[in-house]
């Protein structure tokens, strides 16, 4: 006689029949799609551009070690993707361009640019690799909103990154936290509200009695904040005090771009300067801006002088990145 073996109990036939919904278990509705880039081919696919166009909004996008070359374009219709190195280490994963503004427009010129909302990108490079000093050549160009940068390096020579949310009072904002910038003429630049925290920012030498300027502050004369530069280290091989920590920059001649910076409780280098370290730009004085400093230190750190406004304890307690960062909305990434 043989043996059919133990009868399946009721109870476990009937449930093995009802849908997940019916036993109060679903499939998380929200689980972020994954996607691998990898240039030997290991992945999804072997660009990133390739992977953003199949990602849906909110996807993750993991990118193995490599060099990708040519414009990474991150459109709005793309919110919320997260663009992250595998191993954790940025120079392991480098995105690179060589194309200058001066023939393909600012846009047109930068290795990344990165038009949408709510995105984060983790652990990668982003380079401009041209460096001559007839043209802006932009490593990162960030025109949406909530948008976070967390441990990548920006390389490039003139205008690595710019913050724009276009023109008039529409400002976006973005955080970079424990990061590296790397460039020479006006390389932190526009008219967001950015905040740089926690992070390594390297002028170029030039060779030159004038080594450039860190930043290029446009923001609207109707908005509070622009660019914060905090908890930092301004480093160069540079000469002593021959570096800018800044310009006004009036875009497009426009007369309310009264741009706002502020670099707050970083270490300055000898290479910053003492006299003349915010400049005049485009026939508009230094003056016409908002800049100040405060309790930083470093050889290259300000005693309050005509050229090296001080920005008071009172003051410096509404000027924090969460403040910066906050809009309507409270949005808070700060680290």
């Amino acid at each position: 006689m043989h043996s059919l073996g133990k009868p399946r109990p009721l109870v476990a036939c009937a449930l093995a029949l009802l849908p997940l919904a019916a036993l109060g278990l679903t499939t998380p509705a929200n689980a972020a799609t994954t996607i691998t880039v990898a240039s030997d081919g290991s992945g999804s696919y072997t660009t990133i551009q390739a992977a953003i166009a199949a990602a849906p909004s909110g996807a993750i996008i993991n990118i193995k070690p490599g060099t990708y070359r040519g414009q990474v374009s991150i459109p709005s219709g793309k919110s919320g993707l997260t663009l992250r190195g595998m191993t954790g280490t940025a120079t392991d994963v480098v995105i690179t361009g060589n194309a200058p503004a001066s023939t393909a427009g600012t846009s047109g010129s930068a290795t990344v640019l990165n038009m949408a909302k709510n995105t984060t990108v983790n652990g990668v490079t982003i380079a401009n690799t041209y460096d001559r000093h007839d043209s802006q050549a932009l490593a990162l160009y960030a025109g949406g909103d909530r948008q976070v940068y967390r441990n990548v390096r920006l390389l490039g020579y003139q205008d690595t990154f710019l913050s724009w949310g276009g023109t008039g009072s529409s400002q976006v904002r973005q955080y970079v936290y424990k990061s590296y910038i790397e460039g020479a003429v006006d390389f932190i630049y526009g008219n967001g509200a950015l905040v740089v925290d926690s992070t390594t920012i390297r002028s170029l030498d030039r060779g030159s009695a004038n080594n450039g300027y860190i930043t290029a502050a446009a923001t609207s004369s109707s908005n509070r904040y622009g660019i914060l530069i905090t908890r930092s280290t301004l480093v160069s091989s540079a000469a002593p005090r021959t570096v800018a920590l800044g310009r006004c920059w009036h875009a497009g001649g426009a007369a309310d771009a009264i741009g706002q910076v502020l670099v707050r409780e970083s270490t300055l280098g000898a290479h910053i300067r003492q006299a003349g370290a915010w400049q005049d730009m485009g026939g508009f004085s230094w003056k016409t801006c908002r800049f100040s400093e405060y309790n930083n230190t470093g050889a290259g750190a300000g005693a309050g002088t005509g050229d090296r406004p001080l920005m008071s304890s009172a003051t410096a307690a509404n000027y924090t990145a969460q403040k910066y960062l906050a809009g309507s909305d409270g949005w808070n990434p700060v680290q």
